[in-house]
């Protein structure tokens, strides 16, 4: 496909699960829009993830409204093929207007008339509108400490597919938060003698009292919360889906079952890693994050008398192993055996092509819900977009709603004509 000049109303780039959610709102307002995707539909579930990935949360909480995983019951954790299967085939559901395989190059405002040039890998759409729905995976973040040693294997978490794609031998992976977690369990299971990096986290239960901490979060209003607490930028959610969701992430009982936890990864000299003092204080801090869910939930259902059953059990904490009790605070990669880390350290935002006004002094987006400080353009999928739950499936398509209605109340404003102009025969 050649895409020689199109003028379109609203572009929307990416067509994850937030260009999808943007795409079903606009088709509903009656709005003309584009999406383009530079790969596949949902392409990062499919090719930036682990084989064995799953869904974070169960199938009756991670979904779009309008339509159910298809062969998965309401409790179960959806494998990341079958999400982006969904999305593809929540797409097809109201035929959005998705061309896959063109890039954007660039996006900037015009000069003497209204709206943007998109300028594409197959040609130039002129747009009045532009919805970024690119999403916070963009690129992997890999800290400037990672050590430059020849036959050292280096990837990101966004890289790792198996156990079987490294080298023999031990491996460190770096950010204890969702990713790092399973990635380290799935590694030592496999066999291999793994070193597990925590900083700072939050570990809610999987469930507590007969409901998914996801419920938790929904009815003790959680997932509105507008802002983080102040002090918790840098803590990650230490939660996973795997194993059918049985369990609660539990560092203490990573350690018995085999991997060696460290605290923060501070620096590397040569082959030797030095760890931060900071394991026991950051595996309290999960702890601590745990037990007030616990009480909160318990608070909730005595203050609405439910019927839900005790879990004393859940308070039972194991006992410190050797790694907390004697924390390793240097480490001779060689002599450790170590010949791969992996660095579950996050990811940062590429908006080089956006070249619009867009952004604040730190390079990341300036807006309110979505809507940006330069009008006419519009964020889609980021974190905390509008709430603790934009992070979640369905908070993106809530999220996408609020930025098409408002997309589509401006053009009601652009149509406005004064009637004392109009001729007999408007």
């Amino acid at each position: 496909m050649t895409v020689e000049k199109i003028e379109i109303d609203t572009l929307v780039i990416g067509a994850g699960q937030a260009g999808v959610a943007t795409s079903e709102h606009l088709s509903k307002l009656g709005v003309p829009h584009l999406v383009l995707e530079r790969n596949r539909i949902a392409e990062r579930w499919r090719s930036e993830r682990w084989d064995s990935l799953v869904a974070n949360g169960p199938a009756w909480h991670d979904r779009f409204p309008g339509l159910e995983f298809e062969g998965f019951g309401d409790e179960d954790f959806v494998p990341k093929e079958k999400i982006a299967d969904y999305f593809e085939a929540y797409a097809e559901k109201f035929n959005a207007p998705i061309r896959t395989g063109v890039e954007v190059k660039s996006v900037v405002r015009n000069e003497d008339c209204p709206g943007f040039t998109i300028e594409t890998s197959e040609g130039v759409i002129v747009a009045n509108r532009v919805v970024a729905a690119t999403g916070p995976f963009q690129k992997a973040a890999i800290p400037p400490i990672a050590p430059k040693i020849e036959g050292l294997t280096q990837i990101h978490s966004a890289q790792y597919r198996n156990p079987q794609q490294l080298p023999e031998g031990g491996v460190l992976v770096v950010g204890a938060g969702s990713s790092g977690v399973q990635i380290a369990d799935e590694l030592q299971r496999s066999g291999k003698d793994v070193y597990l990096s925590v900083g700072a986290h939050d570990r809610p239960p999987r469930s507590y009292r007969n409901r998914d901490f996801v419920w938790w979060l929904g009815v003790l209003g959680e997932w509105d919360a507008e802002a983080m607490k102040p002090g918790t930028e840098h803590v990650t959610i230490a939660v996973t889906g795997a194993h059918g969701g049985n369990g609660t992430v539990d560092f203490r009982a990573l350690a018995h079952q085999g991997i060696n936890l460290v605290g923060l990864t501070d620096n590397f000299d040569g082959n030797k890693v030095t760890f931060r003092s900071n394991l026991v204080e950051n595996v309290a801090r999960g702890d601590q994050n745990y037990l007030n869910l616990l009480d909160a939930a318990d608070a909730y259902i005595e203050r609405n008398n439910l019927d839900l059953p005790k879990e004393p059990e859940a308070r039972k904490m194991l006992a410190d192993p050797a790694c907390m009790t004697d924390p390793i605070l240097e480490l001779d990669l060689a002599e450790a055996g170590i010949t791969s880390i992996i660095w579950a350290t996050g990811f940062r935002v590429d908006y080089s092509w956006l070249q619009v006004n867009a952004f604040d002094d730190a390079g990341k987006p300036a807006h309110q819900r979505g809507v940006s400080t330069e009008p006419g353009v519009y964020f889609v999928g980021l974190p905390w977009l509008s709430r603790r739950g934009s992070t979640f499936i369905w908070g993106v398509w809530h999220d996408a709603k609020h930025i098409a209605d408002h997309i589509a109340t401006q053009r009601k404003y652009l149509e406005y004509r004064d009637p004392s102009q109009l001729s007999a025969d408007d």
